[in-house]
């Protein structure tokens, strides 16, 4: 399992360069095309053989994390963040934060609680005990990433930070490692950037592989947790086949194909439909005359956290199978 590095890589929205390296290192060997473009996006290629009716199918998966970026620092020497994707406070108070210059620190809360996204209340305390001590080891705009160590759960589940999405661009690893032989449809491997910040590497990433067909592959919510507001996909139960979410309505067409799929070919799989939020997908499916959209989706606990926790088996047996028939 690669999972464990994929995760620990560093990542925040903007600052990709460390994870697009291993990614791209482990998929030179597999791809007949690398592209990386000016955005940042990875896009890795597979040709087809089709000779008619040949297609070109977009697997996007997202490799930039949430995180935190400097904005300022006070005469004590603490630090003040802005958040870089969609944080809570409740969920960050009291961790740990790696900055990309290997500089951890610890977030302390603001006394209101009222708002629970309002970074101006949290500082972050790196140790130093001035501000010119503090600048000395970050800078204003260092990103700062949840510090998460992979781990191994009970029975088939794990945790870890950036589960959102690198769990994604494992299935699509994988995918593309285990293709015995070249597909019938052009293949375009996106390993997408800023995704936490509005879709934006999608946004660019559509107009180079101009898809017939895109797929999002991405976490959504397990709502089998003590508390858990109402919805239906949980852990251990199959992939998720996304019907809609905040961003997208999935091709009806795409959707029932995927279904009518698993059910023939005993893939559990289950029906998602996310109240909020958005995958690649929401940027896929307007580009030019709008292209045939879906969605794949592994049910997460604790989401933009530290800790988000997946069922394995949802993931090696489920979505990657799913994605490689």
């Amino acid at each position: 399992m690669f999972l464990d590095d994929l995760t620990q890589q560093f990542g925040v929205s903007g600052f990709e360069e460390p994870i697009r390296a291993f990614i791209t290192e482990f998929c030179q060997s597999h791809a007949d095309e690398i592209i990386k473009d000016n955005i940042g996006n990875l896009i890795v290629i597979k040709k087809g053989t089709g000779k008619s009716n040949r297609k070109k199918i977009m697997l996007s998966a997202h490799m930039d994390e949430i995180g935190f970026a400097v904005t300022d620092v006070t005469e004590k020497g603490f630090l003040k963040v802005r958040y870089m994707g969609g944080i809570s406070n409740q969920v960050s108070v009291c961790q740990r934060i790696q900055f990309r210059s290997g500089t951890i620190g610890v977030i302390l809360g603001g006394k209101d609680k009222k708002d629970d996204r309002d970074f101006t209340q949290l500082s972050v305390d790196i140790g130093a005990t001035s501000k010119e001590e503090a600048l000395a080891h970050v800078q204003i705009g260092e990103p700062a990433s949840y510090c998460g160590e992979f781990t191994p759960l009970c029975g088939r589940t794990v945790c870890s930070k950036a589960i959102d999405d690198r769990i994604g661009c494992y299935i699509l690893m994988r995918v593309l490692a285990e293709m015995e032989t070249k597909p019938y449809h052009d293949t375009y491997f996106v390993f997408s950037v800023q995704e936490e910040l509005g879709l934006r590497g999608a946004k660019v990433a559509v107009s180079t592989c101009n898809p017939d067909i895109g797929v999002a592959v991405d976490i959504t919510g397990s709502f089998d947790t003590p508390g858990a507001p109402n919805g239906f996909t949980k852990l251990g139960s199959g992939a998720a086949i996304k019907v809609m979410d905040g961003s997208v309505v999935c091709d009806d067409r795409l959707v029932t194909f995927l279904c009518d799929y698993a059910k023939a070919n005993d893939i559990p799989h289950q029906r998602e439909v996310l109240a909020r939020g958005g995958t690649d997908a929401g940027a896929i499916h307007l580009f030019n005359n709008g292209v045939s959209s879906c969605g794949v989706s592994i049910p997460t606990r604790y989401g933009h956290s530290p800790v988000g926790t997946v069922d394995m088996f949802d993931v090696e047996k489920h979505a990657s199978k799913l994605l490689m028939e």
